[in-house]
């Protein structure tokens, strides 16, 4: 497939570039400083803003669907999410793969991982901004878009290639756990652009 992916230097992004080259996907990385990228036969760095729809238009048009691993935390005036929005509707992608974060899952209680008491400060705000994120493409009544959550800890580990699937519950292990590496979750990202799974839904992936 021909794959935009929005962010692809990032903590996230990284590996999703990895295993969607690994895959032999050609990707087109949007990125603010393309030289920061490595030289592969299969990938095309460009410079783009994610705040700017139509700029993002130009740079994702003709590819088969859109992966955005924009970090909402690192947005202070909170445009870049509706401008991926309109950037990918605008350049009629038919498809956008979202990176979600932990925060908006549900305990078994009911509510948020992030409205609790013991959710790392430093995290909170921009947890609220992923969760507005997805607040955005709930209201969104054309874009078939999906929001893959991950659990709690996300951290680089090894590829297992295993995984379990979940929907907007914060999925634990046998010990009280809520894990998954960057490798196995950049996996299911994969997984759900080849096969897709879900549509117009958040889900989630841990051990």
């Amino acid at each position: 497939m021909k794959i935009a992916l929005i962010g692809a230097t990032g903590y996230v992004g990284s590996p999703l570039l990895l295993e969607a080259l690994e895959r032999g996907h050609e990707v087109t990385a949007i990125v603010t400083r393309p030289m920061n990228l490595p030289d592969h036969p299969r990938l095309t760095a460009v410079q783009g803003d994610a705040t700017d729809s139509s700029q993002l238009a130009e740079r994702v048009a003709g590819h088969d669907l859109v992966i955005s691993a924009f970090n909402p935390g690192r947005d202070p005036n909170g445009s870049g999410p509706q401008a991926i929005i309109d950037g990918v509707k605008r350049a009629d992608v038919p498809r956008l793969l979202v990176v979600g974060g932990a925060g908006t899952l549900k305990l078994a209680s009911g509510e948020r991982v992030v409205d609790q008491p013991d959710f790392p400060h430093e995290w909170k705000e921009g947890a609220l901004r992923t969760a507005a994120f997805l607040d955005q493409l709930r209201l969104e009544p054309e874009l078939d878009w999906v929001f893959l959550s991950p659990a709690a800890m996300l951290v680089p580990g090894e590829r297992t290639g295993h995984y379990r699937l979940g929907q907007d519950e914060l999925l634990l292990d046998a010990h009280g756990e809520s894990r998954i590496s960057l490798q196995d979750y950049a996996l299911a990202m994969l997984d759900e652009a080849e096969h897709p799974r879900h549509h117009r839904q958040r889900f989630t992936v841990a051990y």
